[in-house]
């Protein structure tokens, strides 16, 4: 679909970010854009009246409206959306088409398709375009990415992941395949997928295999059914054999188990969450039976993505054709969901 160029907005001061959805993540990803300085809160869209009253807490001079359409109208610069899945592609392309960037929460879009109009809409108003993918920006990601970047690992042949949260999510909609665009995997998968892929550059993808099931029973009808937990093997160009396994309400022993292991020729290197916490990770280079150190908790990596996006904004920064490979790991989403 062909998208009008809105008219390219001129900042005079820092941008004017509006909000739509301020939950527990849209607050936070709220308090690490305050804490770039680079940007005006202008607005706040939230239907719980509580949710939105701690929100104009950390914003006391933001507006608070009833609409994504009344956001709009207070000449923004950038929008942060983090409501129901259903609704990112939708809002995502009303905002693009009405001159604003967006930084949205995962997934972009249920589906390819989606993501796909929302990412052309983006690149056709020349607007700067991000989504939450926030443990690229973990320190023990960043420093693997590193290494496997300057070749200190050799050619990267086999990538393990993990994602298993030992509790379903709380709203009622997750559950609705036609609302979240799936279960575990659109919930938790899509961050190892784009790990996996931001890990090498982006490859292309050759064949993608999956196994889904809820309950324990096999999922017969993905695109009515959602996921509780799935198994998927996807094959790279390079060669490289990525396995992904993820899962909601799992018997773990703990709360999460989250983790990235990368083997290359010359050495390989593990990002592992620490005590089956949501929150701390280690990673490690290993090299035989050696390790290394690489990163250790504390490391405050949640916000690092939507703030990076703000001073990217602030910086005057528009499309980046980056944004592109958005569109890759939804393609592989859609073929884990064997979908097309």
């Amino acid at each position: 679909m062909t998208h009008a160029r809105p008219l390219p907005r001129t900042l005079s001061g820092p941008p004017r970010i509006g909000f739509l959805g301020v939950g527990w993540i849209g607050r936070h990803r709220m308090q690490a854009i305050l804490d770039t300085q680079a940007i005006t809160i202008a607005g706040i869209a939230e239907p719980s009246s509580d949710m939105a009253h701690e929100a104009a807490v950390l914003a006391p001079g933001a507006e608070c409206v009833g609409s994504l359409e009344e956001l709009l109208k207070l000449d923004l610069d950038g929008l942060v959306i983090a409501t129901p899945s259903a609704l990112h592609a939708e809002q995502a392309l009303k905002a693009l088409l009405s001159g604003v960037a967006v930084f949205c929460q995962k997934p972009l879009g249920r589906t390819a398709p989606e993501v796909e109009e929302v990412v052309a809409a983006a690149g056709a108003a020349d607007l700067l375009l991000g989504v939450d993918f926030s443990y690229r920006h973990t320190d023990g990601m960043r420093r693997i990415r590193e290494l496997v970047a300057s070749g200190e690992l050799g050619r990267i042949h086999a990538i393990d992941l993990v994602f298993h949260n030992a509790y379903g999510p709380d709203k009622p909609w997750f559950y609705d395949a036609a609302q979240s665009g799936g279960g575990c995997v659109m919930d938790l998968g899509i961050h190892l997928v784009d790990l996996a892929l931001w890990l090498l550059d982006f490859p292309e993808v050759r064949n993608v295999t999956s196994h889904l099931s809820a309950g324990g029973e096999p999922v017969t009808e993905p695109l009515a059914q959602v996921e509780d937990f799935a198994v998927a093997t996807i094959e790279l160009a390079t060669g490289t054999v990525v396995r992904l396994a993820c899962s909601w309400r799992l018997h773990a022993g703990c709360d999460a188990v989250i983790g990235a292991e990368v083997y290359g020729t010359k050495g390989g290197a593990a990002f592992r969450n620490v005590g089956g916490s949501f929150y701390d990770f280690a990673a490690e280079r290993f090299t035989g039976t050696a390790r290394e150190p690489l990163a250790m908790p504390p490391d405050a990596w949640g916000g690092r993505a939507a703030a990076e996006w703000a001073r990217r904004l602030a910086n005057g920064e528009r499309y980046d054709p980056a944004a592109g490979h958005l569109v890759d790991v939804a393609h592989v989403l859609d073929r884990i969901y064997r979908r097309g």
